[in-house]
């Protein structure tokens, strides 16, 4: 009789544990699928909705190679001001932290558009015929950004401000990613002029510091300036595929591609591409062609990484508690703020406690 009543107990207590974890599943699979929606203006500092959860993705099919940005970025119809309205639920005050929310976010947004802009027709103009070059001048640039969050945040760490390994860790793979890319172009050739070597290298420089600075002042418009840059980089790059795919398929692949996209240890392979889950993208490299499809979807893992970013507290690395699916979400506290921008606009629209 005793041993029947205990195993009873042992069945309800594992129908219980699994009911348990498959309510969190579907609570991390709910998480993923509001972060593919969100909208144009993704930060809120205001709200700080305690319902930010770890960036995760579905693994998608093995025959799937088409990437589409303009997907990923799939923007929400509600304004600003419903968000701010709906998640602090006083309407007086919402109205005007959301108002000046959403001219903060225009004015940076429309500098970095402005300045790829500038950048664009400038590389349009010099590398019009001459897409190994470019594509060298892009990857010396590409790189730069995280060189510069990852300092800023050091520096953040060295005066105990704050702490992000889950930043620092996606942003080294970033950096990681676009060494390789460099690399391939660098053996396919496109640093052969000295003249590229030098405009690329002293665009690094201006742009490593201008990075810092504005990622000091506003991370948001740092990141989505990034989004820019990388979106610029897609386009690029699926252009020159569809226009040259044929013939890149009759030739050889790099071997510094090969050997990154499928030999030794692709760890740091998976930590840049926060939208998916580990092992669930693992490229095939027969030719050319395949180096720069691969290139092409890395940078749109980079766009979608950099619009993550922008929500203050939305970026998680793919392994980062990957076995702990109970976890509680991640809750950004109300008086937190990112650089010296959200601390203002926090202090001009946030009333003081009682």
């Amino acid at each position: 009789m005793a041993a029947a009543t205990l195993s009873s107990s042992v069945v309800a207590i594992s129908t219980s544990c699994s009911s348990s974890s498959l309510k969190a599943r579907n609570y991390k699979n709910l998480a993923c699928s509001s972060f593919c929606s969100q909208n144009r203006l993704p930060y809120n500092p205001i709200s700080a909705r305690p319902s930010i959860s770890r960036v995760r993705a579905t693994i998608l099919q093995e025959d799937e190679e088409k990437v589409i940005v303009e997907e990923s970025f799939e923007f929400k119809t509600s304004s600003p001001s419903d968000e701010v309205k709906s998640s602090s639920g006083g309407p007086s005050e919402s109205s005007s932290s959301s108002t000046f929310e959403s001219w903060v976010i225009i004015c940076e947004q429309t500098i970095n558009i402005f300045l790829t802009d500038t950048v664009i027709k400038i590389l349009d103009t010099l590398y019009r015929d001459r897409d190994y070059a470019r594509f060298f001048v892009l990857e010396t640039i590409a790189r730069v950004p995280y060189f510069a969050f990852m300092s800023v945040l050091h520096m953040y760490e060295s005066f105990g401000w704050w702490r992000r390994a889950d930043y620092l860790k996606v942003h080294f793979a970033e950096s990681w990613n676009e060494m390789h890319h460099l690399l391939i172009m660098e053996e396919l050739g496109g640093n052969a002029w000295w003249f590229d070597r030098f405009l690329a290298q002293h665009i690094a420089i201006f742009y490593y510091f201008m990075t810092a600075f504005m990622y000091i002042i506003s991370p948001r418009m740092a990141y989505h300036f990034s989004e820019c840059v990388e979106g610029h980089a897609f386009s690029t790059y699926d252009k020159f595929i569809k226009a040259r795919g044929e013939d890149l398929k009759r030739l050889p692949a790099p071997e510094v591609a090969v050997k990154y996209y499928t030999s030794g240890d692709l760890y740091l392979f998976d930590e840049f591409q926060t939208s998916r889950a580990p092992n669930s993208r693992r490229p095939k490299i027969e030719n050319l062609y395949d180096v720069f499809l691969n290139i092409r979807d890395d940078e749109a893992e980079h766009c979608k990484t950099m619009k993550a970013c922008q929500t203050h507290g939305n970026l998680w690395s793919p392994h980062s508690r990957a076995e702990e699916e109970d976890d509680a979400p991640c809750v950004i506290p109300q008086t937190d703020c990112e650089g010296i921008v959200d601390c203002i606009t926090k202090s001009v629209t946030t009333k003081p406690e009682n």
